[in-house]
């Protein structure tokens, strides 16, 4: 099974749990996130957070610009991250050391925002991407600690920051994947109408389906809706991304809810237009090595041009990107705006592959967060702007 799986569901992934531990053994102690070693970013230190997000600006003409970028070390709000199934640990529960894997998520979803937040991303027990395999290739169950110990992890990270850290600070609740499912359930148990809710600037919950009331704004969440203006604080910016010319089918993973029989639809905020209708997305694009290793490489960037020698690229004018539905799926349909007659691509990278192959069913899941990264980093800016005026 390829390593595309690093990037499978956070719901997806705690079905995999359940099932994979339903005779597990006595849950494993707690970690020590008093511990900074158990912190994958921390702020001020020198970690996978603080690494380099210089890019190139492409235009349509073909020119290159070089944008700067830099961290602010006083910003007035935090950022509590959690990352998505990435790690390549044997068994089914990964370990607490940051790999390569860990690092590099960090640095393609995390990092960027540095610039308008303290960036925390704790480590913790997640599911692994052994799990998955042998979930999805059918074989026998492994054994392990039990299914709730990635959640336990979280939890306890959030506590620990809470109590220690926040000091009455906004933070903004950023995850992917399983680390959007891990955030879920957070605010469902211990922020949605809970004090700890004044404290939430905004919670971006990317590639997941969160479950809303058909023409509404609130669902699972009972009283964080979805956000729909720029300066609106305490809502939610959901969604899972698809090429325009290949809508969900219908074996996807994302777009729809997971829980037979019910009657909530999946929420889509497009980060580029909250309030609706199509928007020009603000990416930031890995300019060479993709998150995983079995995804469609990056195109040439600008045709017989010079060699992009950034880690990042932001094509203005490329992508823009609208709420679609087709059939039960709700989802952020991306178009790719072609032209032949211009020296730049036509094209970007993304695709989950598996020997050749496009695997329709994950859609753009490898970039939810790349694709918008630009819009998000601008969201975070003016919700925590406005949550500070607030107070």
């Amino acid at each position: 099974m390829s390593r595309i799986l690093m990037a499978a569901g956070g719901l997806c992934a705690l079905a995999v749990g359940a099932a994979a531990f339903a005779q597990a053994p006595e849950k494993p102690a707690p970690n020590d996130y008093g511990d900074k070693a158990s912190w994958l970013c921390w702020p001020g230190r020198e970690d996978a957070c603080a690494g380099d997000n210089t890019a190139t600006v492409i235009t349509a003409d073909g020119s290159m610009t070089r944008q700067t970028w830099a961290a602010d070390p006083n910003a007035p709000v935090d950022c509590f991250y959690v990352y998505p199934t990435v790690s390549l640990d044997p068994g089914v529960i990964s370990d607490m050391t940051p790999n390569a894997e860990e690092r590099r998520v960090v640095e393609q979803q995390l990092s960027r925002f540095g610039s308008k937040c303290r960036v925390y991303a704790p480590m913790y027990r997640q599911f692994t991407l052994t799990a998955l395999r042998a979930a999805v290739a059918g074989g026998p169950a492994a054994s392990g600690p039990r299914p709730t110990t990635p959640y336990d992890d979280v939890r306890d990270a959030w506590n620990h920051y809470l109590e220690h850290e926040n000091k009455g600070r906004g933070v903004v609740l950023i995850g992917h994947s399983q680390g959007s499912g891990m955030l879920t359930q957070l605010i469902v148990n211990e922020i949605d109408g809970k004090p700890a809710q004044k404290l939430l600037v905004s919670a971006l919950l990317l590639g997941t389906n969160l479950p809303v009331e058909q023409g509404k704004d609130t669902g699972l969440f009972k009283t964080i809706p979805l956000c729909r203006e720029p300066t609106q604080t305490g809502c939610a910016v959901a969604y899972a991304s698809f090429r325009d010319t290949a809508p969900p089918p219908a074996n996807s993973r994302f777009g729809a809810p997971r829980e037979p029989g019910s009657t909530m639809v999946t929420a889509c905020v497009n980060p580029a237009n909250l309030s609706g209708g199509p928007g020009e997305l603000h990416p930031y694009l890995s300019a060479g090595a993709m998150i995983a290793a079995d995804a469609s490489e990056p195109p040439a960037w600008v045709k017989d041009g010079p060699k992009v020698e950034t880690p990042f690229v932001s094509t203005p004018g490329l992508l823009t990107a609208q709420c679609a539905t087709s059939g039960k799926f709700n989802y952020l349909s991306v178009h790719v705006n072609a032209d032949p007659a211009d020296p730049r691509t036509d094209d970007i990278a993304g695709d989950v592959v598996v020997g050749g192959v496009v695997q329709k069913d994950w859609g753009l899941h490898l970039i939810d967060a790349n694709l918008a990264m630009g819009d998000l980093v601008n969201l975070v800016d003016s919700q925590s702007k406005a949550w500070l005026a607030a107070r």
